[in-house]
Order: C-alpha cells, then sequence, then structure tokens
C-alpha cells in the first residue's frame, strides 16, 4: 500500500537524534534548528525524558478517562507553577488542532454563539473549526467553509471594536505569536483592546499557544509578554517534545458537565508521563533562562550577515527574512550544510525553531552553515 501523497519530502532518513543533533541512515550528522516544526523542546532524546517514558509505558501506557489518572493531576499541578493559572482548569487532548476545536467549542457552548474572529495569516489547524480559522483557502474544504469567520488585520484596534459591536461573535483567537504565517504578533496595546473589548461584549478570548508556548518565546506563554489574561489558552508541540499530546486551560468562568467535552486518547498515562518529564527539564536545566541567552545571541550574530533584512520573533521562535524567497537557501543548508530549517508562509523568511537546550556552538555551527549557503546561492 502506498502512502497518500501529501507531503513534500527531503531526501533524508533520521534514524536518531540527540540534543539538537539528528543523524541519518548512512550517518551523517545534521543540525536540528526546526524541531519538527517547533515540538523538540526539552531536545531530542534528552535522559529524562527518556527514562520516564520507558518506565510508564512498561507499568501502564494507556487506560481510557473512565478511570482516575493521577499523572493528570500530577501534570496539572506542575503546570501551575510555569503558567500562573492556578485557578483554571486543564482539559488534555492530542494535538494543537484538537486543543483549538475544543476551545472553540467551549467558547460556543459558553455563550450560544458562533461567528468567530481570526487574524490575516493565521494558523490553528487542519481540523473542522480550526482550518476555517486559518487563513488559507487551499486547505479549508468545502465541508469546512460552513463556519462562520471573520478575519481581520493584526492591530487593527477600529476593525475590532466595529465587528465586536455587532453582538454576535462567539470569540476571538489569536496567536501569541503567529507561527505559519510568518512570525507577526499583536502589539501589546491590541492585545489589551481585544481582552477589555472581549470582558465587555462576552466574547471569549482563545489565546493560541500551541507553538508559542512552553518556553518558546522566552516566557512560559508569549502572551504574558502583555499582561493579559485569556478565557482559554490552547497548547501542544512543545508540551510533549515528540509525544503527541495537546491542552487546553480554561478560566472558572467556564462550568463543566459530563460529556461537554471527551476524548479517547487525550491525557493517558504515556502521554502526561512525557509531559511531565519535558516540565522536570524545563525547570531543572533552567531553559527558559537559556532561550533568552541563546535568543540574545542569535540575534547579535544574525545582524552581522548583511543578506539578513530583518529579524524577526521572540526567544527561539524565531524568522530572519530575506529579499528573496528562500526555498534555495534551505536546500543548501539541509544537503551542503546539513542543517535542518523552516519556512512560512512568508516565502522569504527563514524559520528557526530549535530546541530549547541549544548552545553558542551550536548557533555558532548554524550561522557558519547559513554564511556558505549564501555564498553558493
Amino acid at each position: 500500500m502506498s502512502l497518500f501523497n501529501v507531503y513534500p519530502i527531503y531526501n533524508i532518513t533520521p534514524v536518531k537524534a540527540l540534543g539538537a543533533k539528528v543523524w541519518d541512515d548512512k550517518g551523517q550528522e545534521y543540525l536540528d534548528f526546526y524541531g519538527g516544526h517547533g515540538v523538540i523542546s526539552a531536545g531530542h532524546s534528552h535522559p529524562v525524558y527518556v527514562k520516564a517514558v520507558s518506565e510508564q509505558v512498561a507499568k501502564l501506557g494507556f487506560y481510557s478517562n473512565s478511570i482516575e489518572n493521577p499523572l493528570q493531576e500530577e501534570l496539572g499541578k506542575k503546570l501551575v507553577n510555569f503558567s500562573d493559572y492556578p485557578d483554571y482548569s486543564l482539559f488534555l487532548c492530542n494535538s494543537g488542532a484538537e486543543a483549538n476545536e475544543n476551545a472553540l467549542k467551549l467558547a460556543s457552548f459558553h455563550n450560544g454563539k458562533k461567528k468567530v474572529i481570526a487574524f490575516d495569516k493565521a494558523f490553528h489547524g487542519r481540523t473542522s473549526a480550526a482550518v476555517a480559522a486559518t487563513d488559507n483557502p487551499s486547505i479549508v474544504a468545502p465541508l469546512n467553509a460552513g463556519h462562520e469567520v471573520v478575519f481581520l488585520q493584526l492591530n487593527d484596534e477600529e476593525a475590532l471594536k466595529k465587528e465586536l459591536d455587532k453582538g454576535d461573535v462567539c470569540c476571538v483567537i489569536i496567536e501569541g505569536i503567529q507561527g505559519v504565517g510568518g512570525l507577526d504578533e499583536g502589539t501589546t496595546l491590541f492585545f489589551k483592546a481585544i481582552e477589555k473589548a472581549c470582558n465587555n461584549n462576552d466574547v471569549v478570548l482563545i489565546l493560541d499557544e500551541i507553538q508559542s508556548g512552553y518556553g518558546r518565546s522566552g516566557k512560559f506563554f508569549a502572551h504574558q509578554y502583555h499582561n493579559i489574561k485569556p478565557d482559554i489558552i490552547t497548547m501542544a508541540k512543545g508540551m510533549g517534545n515528540g509525544f503527541p499530546i495537546g491542552g487546553i486551560l480554561i478560566s472558572p468562568k467556564f462550568k463543566a458537565s459530563f460529556g461537554l467535552l471527551g476524548t479517547t486518547f487525550g491525557g493517558n498515562h504515556l502521554a502526561c508521563a512525557a509531559a511531565t518529564a519535558v516540565l522536570d527539564v524545563i525547570e531543572q536545566e533552567n531553559l527558559i533562562d537559556n532561550v533568552n541567552d541563546m535568543s540574545a545571541y542569535f540575534k547579535e550574530q544574525a545582524a552581522l550577515i548583511p543578506q539578513v533584512k530583518k529579524i524577526k520573533g521572540r526567544g527561539l521562535m524565531l524568522g530572519l527574512e530575506f529579499d528573496f524567497e528562500i526555498n534555495e537557501l534551505r536546500k543548501k543548508l539541509i544537503y551542503n550544510e546539513f542543517i535542518f530549517t523552516g519556512s512560512a508562509s512568508q516565502k522569504n523568511l527563514l524559520r528557526i525553531l530549535p530546541p530549547l537546550s541549544i548552545n553558542e556552538e551550536d548557533v555558532d555551527r548554524f550561522f557558519i552553515g547559513l554564511k556558505n549557503a549564501l555564498k553558493d546561492l
């Protein structure tokens, strides 16, 4: 049976990895500055993570949410220490798209409305409501297009106010920092305006921290740069360091009831062990401090390269903007310099999402490779 051909694939077969390094089936070492779409947070094959997952799967990998699972409680308690949301509740699922789907559904249950406000270049996932709130018509099937979504420009307070004044908006969903869209973000004034307008209009504010959360921005959540408090926060990617897990943090204003939300695999024992191990590593190795240190060092080095026209993003969620499309540059980086990087819908932006544990030596190696690749273009 052949695979359904929906992914453009580089001709590389990784077989092992450690930290920010990946090796292919021919023994070639690569520097991973993309982390599989920003998924690798603690670092590949971190011993704390490997031990936790191995020991858990040897005991009990899965049972349904119809029984008690103390690992979920443990994960929730640890999240309080990092997220600073002690009075919020946790619902666990399997992915970022599923987290956003549940967030949108919960918002609609809460106020009985259905119109969603999202933003230009937004990416919230590929499931039904999540993809409808994603600004990419090519991946929105007719089935998904029935959802009522209005796209606004980032930082346009007047357009936001005009839409909310209609009184029919269920929720506003916004990324802490746009990922696929190209590392753009709202200003602090705009985030505060959204928060205030949502509170005044019985509109739910959903903060999509699926890529920008878990320390990647230099704070645990990117919205914490703006001193706001959303109603629902969605998480995934770095949450499991490669193990499929997602979740939403839910304000106490929402009332739970049996059957309101549900999942078969979400919050299973193995997923919780993986996610708890990630938080342990972040704490033990001061990875958020490292993110800020390495971000500053990366930006210093990037500023020395004349071809780099702009540096976007925060923490280790970064983009290098050029005055040309970066497709060939990425190919040279991966095939000639053995460095993984990412792209965005902004075609001249090279996206950088390394493990949060990288060091100066890794950054230096990246820029040596980048300089070589730029020479060869």
